[in-house]
């Protein structure tokens, strides 16, 4: 650890301190021992010669460092940068290794990435003081020295050194982005760019947004990977080629297929640099020991470095590794004999722990380490549509095996059965198996592939004798091109024991595949055919799998493009789980995903275990799936439904949205989803990935489950109530009062400004705040959620709202122009609003009135009865300021007199309604969610001659009058609920009201 003294003296820029004291200081920091330069041997040279009288400040490995006392000054920062470009040049002239050059003042650190003779700034750090300042300077100068070894690939450690905020991964986009933009307008360069844009479109459809920057991280994803794979088996890729490492060479010949492939993100190869990069890549992820592996780490790197938004639009949630390998212990009860499949594999969580299942029975049953590493490959297989999660699926699925048994003597040939393909089958039109073979379209068209290829559909029985054939044979037919010959050697024939009717069609596919190479189109066909090959065999009814295992794609319709809408509807409906009416947009894809994945790869009586979104176990828009019948039009499938797991209720949350686990077989008859479940809670310790270290720390019981519906609202109140208006963008309604003038603003006029929120979005939340003087009427009371605890209003915000007479205006209304205040700050919000707004044609008044949310409030009743829309508990209050507008953040409803109100709110505040409603309640991320579920409870309408409503409004005037005289240590709302519910809990008058309110809502009751 970096002392406090060092760190302060580094970062003071003194006036009285010289560039030596701060080249001495950099050294200093440079032989701490967290930098691991001593497991290199590597020396911290300083004043280092370099010709023509030129000396270079620092140097260290790979890395030049200049010094200056001060870099603040821009001018004396380009100075130092074209110096340091000379120095950086000639070294790498000079030793034939890529270096980084590092500018530094002490306080501020920038690395820069070499290309073409120019700098690239990549990555800077602005020094903090003490220790932990120190701390965060060393891991940045590691990431750009790369010196430290044998780090153990934990997750933290992982996305600290390599995620998207590290200085590595800024130093490797950096250098990638200058080489491709350098080279984009090769013709090779060109090509795969667009093969790898053409199956992303053809996959995701609409949901795929192609951009520089994604393939760009695609590539660097899907190098890191193949190096890894190096890495996995203990071979130092810093000694191989750059061609070597992403060519999948060395793999071949250890036997080993399926793993690296010549793929559209190897373009770096055939870029000048890029050969420089790959080395830069390798010297950093050699930094950990990948052999000390026990679960499925690449999923940290995916999410490091792919940002959260790009990964919900697709539906991507990785699980964490202890579900998937409880779920797998669970799912696979007896690994020798069945075989699984992940469909939706990811980056190969589940595949990892299926494949440590199968061997952990291969070794209890005495099996031989060749036999076992020949059948691993024939038992677990993974599918997945992103080019991406099929790189790093397979390196996992390496890591599952293990570097001792790969390396071991006498280990079979191992064929790696991650493949790439779409499960759902969202644009496949036609069936590449037809008849006994596999037919493979190549000719040039419209379509990314088409025209033929054929291999005999008996040769994919075995996966790595196919993988084997293919990669053979198109590389076969790579060293014929431009030659006479037209068949496939001997040698080939008789390894892989091809019969002479086999023989025949091959040599046809031998024959097109050289012409292929000869036309230049040599680029993906190994890839392509093997990938497509093995999801089309596996959907064959003879070849489906025992066990369907995994955590399919989530993503909401409401969240879906277009394009993606009209698909799902109509393959949903073909299988009958097309729910229409207002939960239309509750629905997911995870539904159709696991019923088209049984469809086509689970056998009669096979296995399956999903994870998926929570309310899949108790919302009424699933009730067609939780039936078993899977099918109408198609073909029908049905399950057996099992009882579910329940884990919304662990914590810390490990997806964005509650899952559960559901279970089930394929079966003759369905079998409609338990009423009971496995409730799972408790605290997943912080830091642990396995089951073992996970389980202890966890309470599962079984508890029925409360089905909720629509249909279940049993209290007359249910309709009398709405949610209010959604009052967005913020910045162009939300005001505070502005500063004025001396000489103030007229009488009936207010000058306010935009009050700011954390919570405001892109692009509203990078505007300038709005300003201006408006009429003091059109600024009305805005009541939001955290305006309401129970029994009581707070302070309400303030919202410019263009009504006059109950009506909303906008700018071309006719009576606008007699308020001029009003009528520019509306004129200046509409401009604004549609400058910025999203691709929806909405006007700002359309906006504003979303659903007659805000109208409907009109006119304004004098007696309304609010309630959260969220939370984990139910808060209520009455509210009879006629001005205050409800925000969508509340529910409000119009009651007929004072004490229905009180009654009301009594009700809605009582402990015992909480507990009776959560069952109830929807789950977001980090709270339930109240809505209208509280309806579904038997609320009578209130009645002045029933002697327990009676009570119930005295009991709750009583409490209301004790929590109006509270006062609060905190003005976070949150805070103050909670103080409010330990008063009702705590009081006698709140303990007769809870009790009265729990016989109210009894069986027989009201």
């Amino acid at each position: 650890m970096m002392s406090a003294a060092l760190m302060n003296r580094l970062i003071s820029r003194d006036s009285v301190r010289t560039e030596a004291t701060v080249q001495s200081d950099v050294r200093l920091v440079l032989l701490e021992p967290d930098l691991g330069l001593a497991e290199h041997e590597l020396e911290v040279a300083l004043e280092t010669q370099i010709g023509d009288k030129r000396r270079i400040d620092v140097e260290v490995g790979c890395t030049v460092i200049e010094v200056k006392k001060d870099l603040r000054s821009p001018s004396v920062l380009a100075r130092a940068a074209e110096q340091l470009a000379g120095y950086v040049t000639a070294r790498t002239e000079q030793v034939g290794q890529r270096y980084v050059g590092m500018l530094t003042d002490g306080a501020l650190w920038i690395a820069y990435t070499e290309v073409d003779g120019r700098l690239v700034e990549a990555t800077r750090h602005t020094a903090a003081p003490g220790e932990a300042g120190g701390e965060a300077l060393l891991i940045w100068l590691e990431g750009v020295l790369a010196t430290r070894q044998g780090v153990i690939p934990q997750p933290s450690e992982i996305a600290q050194r390599l995620g998207a905020d590290s200085s590595s991964h800024a130093l490797d986009f950096a250098t990638l982005a200058a080489l491709y933009a350098e080279s984009r307008n090769l013709p090779t360069v060109q090509l795969k760019r667009e093969l790898w844009s053409s199956l992303l479109k053809s996959a995701l459809g609409t949901q795929f947004t192609d951009s520089d920057e994604l393939f760009l991280e695609h590539t660097l994803l899907v190098n890191s990977a193949e190096i890894i794979a190096h890495l996995v088996l203990g071979v130092d890729a810093r000694q191989l080629s750059p061609a070597t490492l992403l060519e999948g060479s060395q793999f071949e010949l250890a036997g080993i297929r399926g793993v690296v492939d010549r793929d559209f993100f190897d373009w770096v190869l055939e870029v000048d640099g890029g050969a420089g990069y790959v080395r830069a890549l390798a010297r950093r992820l050699t930094r950990f020991d990948w052999s000390a592996v026990e679960h499925d780490v690449l999923k940290v790197l995916y999410e490091s470095v792919i940002k959260a938004e790009t990964r919900k639009s697709l539906g991507e949630y990785y699980t964490p590794d202890w579900l998937a390998e409880a779920t797998v212990s669970k799912a696979v009860s007896d690994p020798l004999h069945q075989r699984v499949l992940d469909p939706a594999c990811g980056s190969g969580s589940f595949v990892f722990y299926a494949v440590r299942r199968f061997l952990q029975a291969a070794d209890d049953a005495g099996w031989s380490l060749a036999d076992t590493t020949r059948k691993v490959s024939s038992q677990v297989a993974g599918i997945d549509l992103h080019p991406v999660a099929v790189a790093l699926a397979r390196v996992t699925y390496l890591l599952a095996i293990g570097r001792e048994r790969l390396t071991a003597p006498g280990r079979g040939d191992v064929s790696v059965p991650v493949y790439l393909g779409d499960s759902i089958g969202w644009s496949q039109t036609s069936e590449l198996l037809s008849g006994d073979d596999l037919v493979v379209p190549t000719d040039t068209g419209d379509m990314l592939w088409s025209g033929e290829l054929r291999f005999p559909g008996h040769l994919l029985t075995d996966a790595a004798r196919f993988d084997d054939l293919v990669i053979t044979m198109t590389n076969e037919a790579g060293r014929a091109a431009g030659k006479s010959t037209v068949s496939l050697s001997q040698g080939t024939v008789r390894r892989l024991a091809l019969t002479e009717s086999d023989v025949r069609g091959l040599n046809a596919n031998f024959v097109r595949l050289k012409e292929l190479h000869e036309q230049g189109r040599d680029h993906v066909w190994s890839y392509f055919i093997r990938n497509m090959a093995r999801p089309e065999w596996l959907g064959r009814p003879e070849n489906r799998v025992d066990v369907l295992v995994g955590n399919p794609p989530w993503l909401s319709y409401r969240y879906m493009p277009a394009r993606m809408q009209a698909a799902f509807k109509m393959l949903s409906q073909d299988r009958g789980l097309w729910k229409g009416g207002s939960t239309t947009t509750h629905l997911d894809l995870a539904a159709l995903f696991v019923a088209r994945a049984i469809q086509r790869y689970l056998k009669t009586n096979g296995i399956l275990a999903f994870v998926v979104p929570n309310p899949v176990i108790d919302r009424d828009y699933w009730a067609a799936f939780r039936s078993g019948k899977l099918g109408t039009g198609v073909e029908v499938v049905n399950v057996a439904w099992e009882s579910p797991w329940d884990l919304r209720r662990l914590r810390p949350h490990f997806f964005p949205r509650g899952a559960s686990v559901v279970f089930g077989r394929r079966s003759h008859a369905a079998a409609t989803m338990p009423g009971e479940a496995e409730i799972w809670s408790g605290r997943i310790p912080k830091g642990k990935h396995t089951w073992v270290d996970v389980a202890p720390a966890l309470n599962r019981t079984s508890s029925s489950v409360a089905v909720s519906s629509k249909d279940q609202l049993r209290s007359p109140y249910s309709s009398s109530f709405a949610q209010g208006a959604s009052i967005v963008p913020r910045v162009l309604f939300m005001v505070e009062p502005a500063p004025v003038s001396v000489l103030g603003v007229a009488a009936g006029r207010q000058a306010v400004r935009s009050m700011r929120s954390s919570t405001e979005k892109k692009p509203w939340k990078d505007l300038e705040p709005l300003s201006g003087t408006v009429e003091s009427e059109f600024v009305r009371p805005v009541l939001l959620g955290e305006s309401v605890l129970p029994f009581r209003v707070l302070s309400a915000r303030k919202a410019v709202l263009p009504i006059v007479d109950n009506v909303l205006m906008d700018g071309d209304s006719e009576r606008i122009d007699g308020y001029p205040g009003l009528a520019t700050w509306v004129r200046e919000t509409e401009h604004v609003w549609m400058t910025n707004r999203s691709s929806d044609k909405m006007s700002l008044r359309e906006q504003l009135d979303f659903r007659r949310k805000l109208t409907q409030q009109f006119p304004v009743p004098p007696i309304r009865v609010v309630y959260a829309k969220a939370g984990m508990h139910v808060a209520a209050a009455v509210v009879t300021d006629q001005r205050a507008i409800i925000d969508h953040t509340l529910y409000w409803g119009s009651m007929s007199s004072l004490n229905e109100a009180k009654f009301l709110v009594s009700v809605l505040n009582a402990p015992s309604l909480t507990e009776m409603t959560r069952p109830l309640m929807s789950y977001g991320k980090d709270e339930r969610h109240i809505d209208k579920h509280v309806w579904k409870l038997p609320i009578p309408k209130y009645d002045p001659e029933n002697e327990i409503h009676v009570a119930i409004v005295a009991s709750g005037e009583e409490l209301s009058e004790e929590i109006s005289q509270l006062s609060f240590e905190s003005d976070y709302f949150i805070t103050q609920r909670q103080a409010v519910r330990r008063q009702i809990a705590s009081t006698n008058i709140g303990k007769k009201l809870d009790e009265a309110v729990r016989e109210l809502l009894s069986p027989g009751t009201g």
